[in-house]
């Protein structure tokens, strides 16, 4: 048994990594999209950001590089990533249930990583491990693995809550949004439970994680608990293949679109890409644009709609 969980915990990530690698491939070959170009933009230098300026102000700007403020940048990723900026300016009820769910999903994936660290802290340095500084750590992957678990469940209750019962939001709810946030309910119900209920002489968390590092069979997980790991190693297989995505399409959703202000240079790889496209023949079902496959971009957008085309253009 324990054996086919080890198994089933590295195929879970395995699938989960590849598909998220091939989900964040396919943002990134997507069309050159339309720019918002929405200010401030934060990579935007700090005088010009706080008024929400851009290069474009200065005189001859074309004749200098733009100037890219990384620290401005990564400060407003994390205030998004992390507390749901947005969301709380401008849906502030929402966000009571949203970042809940999100910080407990950020300090479950951080408690996996203490536990792997210190595994392999444990196998190679265990006079370390055994110390002031192993208590600590301990100490700290459990504070983290509870309060993620219950963030996360009371998060998750609290957006299906919503989702139930608030009149807007239950019209544009699918199935999907519902099923998913009882899978997390599920998934880390039973994990909770059963690291809760385990037997004495039961393995711990840092006891599971040195038995899958070193591969050690002998390792008994109470059934219960088995359960849960193989319930949310399922759930993590399953994310990169839903709308939870969003979590990859976000940052080409912000750096590709919403702070792209790259100038489009004579000969440089923005025109290319633009020459590229006015050579697809779209096809559309808006009758006004004659997208039906026969003509060009170039030829639909110098074109009248309201001037009806050539005959021969319809051929």
């Amino acid at each position: 048994m324990t054996f086919l969980l080890y198994v089933a915990l590295c195929l879970a990530t395995v699938v989960a990594l590849a598909a998220t690698v091939v989900r964040a491939v396919g943002y990134a070959r997507m069309p050159l999209h339309l720019r918002w170009e929405l200010y401030p933009v934060p990579h935007e230098a700090a005088d010009r950001a706080s008024h929400g300026g851009s290069y474009f102000e200065e005189s001859n700007w074309w004749t200098r590089p733009p100037h890219f403020n990384l620290r401005g940048e990564l400060t407003a990723m994390f205030a998004e990533m992390l507390f749901l900026k947005a969301l709380r300016e401008f849906n502030l009820r929402l966000w009571w249930r949203s970042f809940p769910f999100h910080f407990g999903l950020y300090l479950l994936i951080g408690t996996v990583g203490l536990l792997l660290g210190a595994a392999v802290a444990t196998l190679f340095v265990p006079a370390v491990m055994a110390g002031w500084v192993g208590w600590a750590w301990h100490q700290l992957y459990r504070a983290t693995g509870v309060a993620g678990l219950l963030l996360t469940l009371v998060g998750a209750v609290g957006l299906l809550h919503r989702r139930l019962t608030d009149r807007e939001l239950k019209t544009y709810s699918t199935p999907g949004d519902i099923l998913n946030l009882i899978a997390f309910l599920v998934a880390l119900g039973v994990l909770g439970a059963g690291y809760a209920l385990r037997p004495d002489g039961a393995p711990d968390a840092i006891g599971i994680a040195l038995g899958l590092l070193t591969w050690d069979t002998t390792v008994r997980i109470p059934a219960l608990l088995a359960a849960g790991l193989v319930l949310t190693g399922l759930l993590t297989a399953y994310i990169p293949f839903t709308h939870m995505s969003h979590f990859v399409g976000k940052y080409f959703t912000y750096h590709a679109v919403r702070w792209d202000d790259a100038t489009n240079r004579r000969g440089g790889a923005i025109e290319r890409t633009l020459v590229e496209y006015l050579t697809y023949r779209p096809t559309w079902r808006a009758r006004h644009m004659t997208a039906d496959g026969s003509r060009t971009w170039a030829e639909i957008v110098t074109t009248n709609p309201s001037t009806p085309p050539a005959q021969g253009a319809q051929k």
